[in-house]
């Protein structure tokens, strides 16, 4: 069996694993690495301002692929640097791998320059993390981190010594791409009828939707049919569940309408559904609850659930539809979409601009925005006012993207994002809308 370097080792997998790109900022400790991309065609080093940027754009890649993205820093600031960026992936449940280098082996422990202890710094914003401490460790750590980050959807860590990723270990060939699996998850049928004897005895359902519908779209539509039910949308799931939807009405919280608001506090029974909306003062804590979610640690953590469903969205409300019975009784339905075309014309009636004015207010800007923005365009924003005009003002069609740090609430997140998709979408135009005061660390990071 052949022999390579740690540092081999780690990027011929990631190649494997289809990467081909790394983004980060060089320094001693990542040598090893860097030497061994510059050597190989078919991936490349990106360099960014800095390591948070890097995480950004692997996140913005992972986003917008659904593949596995990289970053790297070097050991102590260089990878402390990726945290924040890190926290944001993880909370927006993208597959990212990053590589931490560390000091020399043999000085941890020894408060040496630039000590950090990276396999404890990012144990809470990823679902693997740890320390490469011998050359023999490199496969099997390697693979199991690209395996996680992929199949959980959050953030792996390689922690990799300087001195380590010299070494030199026996090294098969890259057992990777591992097929990732297409099976999906569908509760037992005791517990369907459940669900449906709640919502068919129910007078008045309200739907709340979150990214987890990404692929239920026309399931979603159908259950909102037979149930004669208004749709609120959380901020993630707008870009899956607003579009072609007559049974949208808007957002709920404090970004939302409220049509969206009074919607769910009407409703007897509330379907959640893929969404894990964290503010419960927005939810109907009386009303009776069914929730469908693939994450089993979502059921119940933001509402009394009666009905819980662990399960894939489309899946899961294709199983449940042929238990449900047409409502004839659309009252609830249209109160509910009267509220939102009220409520839409006074959010548009703040949006006109007048002959002769020159003041430019961010409701008509956002809506200029909108109009002029191609039908594919992919949108990233900062956190603040510009997530506000974007969550009101943008509308999506089913081929248009958002892109923003809607979970982590980092701020100065968007022009990172906007430079890595520029690469992966050249054709497609991208509109960054960055906040006033993000400016300064947005640049900084680009």
């Amino acid at each position: 069996m052949a022999k390579k370097t740690v540092s081999e080792i780690i990027v011929d997998t990631l190649m494997a694993a289809g990467v081909t790109r790394v983004y980060g900022v060089v320094g001693d400790s990542l040598n090893g690495i860097t030497d061994v991309i510059r050597a190989r065609e078919g991936i490349e080093w990106i360099h960014v301002r800095n390591e948070e940027a890097g995480a950004f754009a692997a996140g913005a890649e992972a986003h917008v692929t659904g593949s596995l993205a990289v970053c790297a820093g070097s050991c102590g600031p260089g990878n402390t640097h990726l945290l924040n960026g890190l926290y944001d992936c993880h909370r927006s449940r993208v597959p990212v791998l990053a590589i931490a280098a560390q000091i020399p082996s043999v000085e941890i422990g020894s408060q040496y320059f630039q000590e950090t202890h990276p396999e404890i710094t990012f144990k809470e914003c990823s679902a693997y993390c740890e320390l490469i401490g011998h050359p023999d460790q490199t496969v099997r750590c390697t693979e199991i981190a690209i395996q996680t980050a992929l199949t959980q959807r959050g953030v792996a860590v390689l922690v990799v010594p300087g001195d380590i990723s010299h070494q030199s270990a026996e090294a098969p060939e890259p057992r990777l791409p591992v097929l990732r699996s297409k099976a999906t998850l569908v509760p037992g049928m005791e517990e369907l009828r459940a669900a449906a004897d709640l919502l068919n005895t129910s007078d008045k359902v309200t739907i709340m939707a979150g990214a987890g519908c990404a692929q239920a779209h026309a399931e979603l539509l159908q259950v909102a049919e037979m149930l004669g039910a208004p749709v609120v949308h959380a901020l993630r799931g707008k870009e899956y569940v607003e579009p072609n939807n007559p049974y949208d009405v808007g957002m709920t919280g404090l970004l939302g309408f409220t049509s969206g608001y009074e919607a769910l506090m009407d409703a007897d029974a509330m379907l959640l559904l893929g969404t894990d909306f964290p503010y419960v003062q927005f939810l109907p804590q009386e009303a009776r609850t069914v929730q469908i979610d693939v994450r089993g640690e979502h059921i119940g953590r933001r509402a009394r659930v009666e009905v819980g469903l662990v399960g894939d969205v489309a899946a899961t409300l294709q199983a449940l539809l042929p238990l449900l019975n047409h409502k004839s009784d659309r009252r609830h339905l249209e109160k509910s979409l009267d509220n939102y075309r009220e409520a839409r014309q006074d959010l548009d009636e703040l949006a006109v601009g007048e002959s002769g004015d020159t003041s430019m207010h961010p409701q008509y800007v956002a809506r200029l925005l909108n109009e002029q923005a191609a039908e594919d365009a992919i949108f990233t924003c900062d956190v603040g006012t510009p997530t506000i005009w974007a969550a009101r003002y943008l509308q999506f069609n089913g081929k248009r993207r958002l892109i923003g740090s809607f979970n982590h609430g980092s701020m100065a997140n968007a022009m990172p994002r906007l430079w890595v998709l520029n690469w992966l979408s050249p054709v497609v135009r991208l509109l960054p809308w960055p906040a006033t005061e993000a400016l300064p660390c947005s640049w900084a990071s680009c």
